[in-house]
């Protein structure tokens, strides 16, 4: 499937990136919550006598809360400037249960806010990304859930709509990133799931290979149809132990997938908890780890600080191709961590 042409190739711009939440380094919530968004539960808001108030003022907070973050992070140096909006800061959308309340007026008002705060991360050249829960998959045998995930999705292409960031192939880099689902359903079931999208949500989705059900090699199956987002710490766990070289052959599968816009990965590290006293200037082992004892449903897990350098030289490596959100537990803290050793390796300011 040939799809639309690129809008952005960012061929010069390595990125390392924030997600979603912002931790003070201090353990200080309070200095950190003007940039987190506040979350009541749809249910919550459902059930309360002055619903649509309620509504209203935390859309609104979000939204501020929004331009702060844009602001934040458009003003990090150049090698900073990715960050993953946090999925459900428009406290249900699409969902049925809220559509009463969620009025026309409201929704113009987001529309309207949301195109302003997109004309500050291009003028700033910040590249953003979301991801939706974990049950919006398309590979599924359960329709309702496919339903489920097909709204979500679309809930998010919408999102980047207003955002500015529509009309072709993952403009400005962004992106709208999933699981691929259950393995029971196989890559023909994510070729299924995306025919149930609109242009828009297509031209945004990408799918990250996990630990259990899709790995990288089965996502390249489907490299035709939709962008691979590599993630690195998965692929370790699903492959039993391979860091990834910059130069095998299937990374030239997956940055072909992105179609000529800079393509995105992921990077985590098995937590400092997890394997206490490891050699922080050696590459985790997992065949001698789980030698050792340790599960790897343990393993699995995200840690804290990027505190593994030979790690963090990988991920520096891997920036000639690829931009590389971080999902480690102290968020900002982590990306910061990892874009100062790249910097230090490269010698000057980046």
């Amino acid at each position: 499937m040939a799809g639309p042409a690129p809008t952005d190739t960012r061929a010069d711009a390595p990125r390392i990136g924030t997600c979603c939440t912002f931790v003070d380094p201090d353990g200080e919530a309070d200095s950190v919550r003007p940039l987190n968004f506040r979350g009541p539960t749809v249910a919550s808001i459902a059930r309360a006598e002055d619903s649509a108030e309620r509504l209203h003022a935390v859309i609104r907070d979000n939204l501020d809360i929004l331009d702060r973050q844009v602001a934040r992070m458009g003003a990090l140096p150049r090698l900073e400037r990715l960050f993953r909006i946090q999925s459900g800061f428009l406290i249900g959308w699409s969902h049925p249960a809220l559509a009463a309340v969620w009025t026309p007026g409201l929704r113009a008002e987001v529309a309207g806010r949301l195109a302003r705060s997109g004309e500050a991360a291009r003028r700033a050249d910040l590249r953003l990304s979301m991801h939706p829960a974990q049950h919006a998959i398309l590979a599924t045998l359960n329709s309702s859930a496919l339903d489920n995930a097909v709204r979500d999705i679309e809930e998010h292409g919408e999102i980047f709509a207003m955002l500015g960031f529509s009309g072709g192939w993952h403009p400005h880099g962004a992106s709208v990133n999933i699981h691929g689902g259950a393995r029971g359903a196989g890559v023909e079931g994510i070729r299924h799931g995306l025919t149930r999208l609109s242009a828009q949500a297509r031209n945004l989705l990408t799918i990250e290979n996990d630990e259990t059900s899709f790995g990288l090699d089965d996502l390249l199956h489907v490299a035709d149809e939709v962008a691979i987002v590599l993630d690195f710490h998965h692929h370790w766990v699903m492959s039993g132990g391979e860091w990834i070289l910059p130069g095998d052959p299937r990374i030239a599968g997956v940055a072909a997938s992105w179609r000529g816009v800079r393509p995105l990965a992921h990077i985590s590290v098995s937590r400092e908890t997890v394997i206490p006293g490891h050699d922080p200037l050696r590459l985790p082992d997992f065949a001698a780890l789980a030698a050792a004892g340790h599960k790897a449903s343990k393993l699995r897990g995200h840690s804290d600080m990027m505190w593994n350098g030979a790690v963090n030289d990988f991920v520096a490596a891997h920036l000639a191709w690829t931009d590389v959100e971080v999902e480690a537990k102290a968020k900002n803290l982590a990306a910061a961590q990892l874009a100062d050793h790249v910097r230090a390796l490269a010698g000057a300011d980046a």
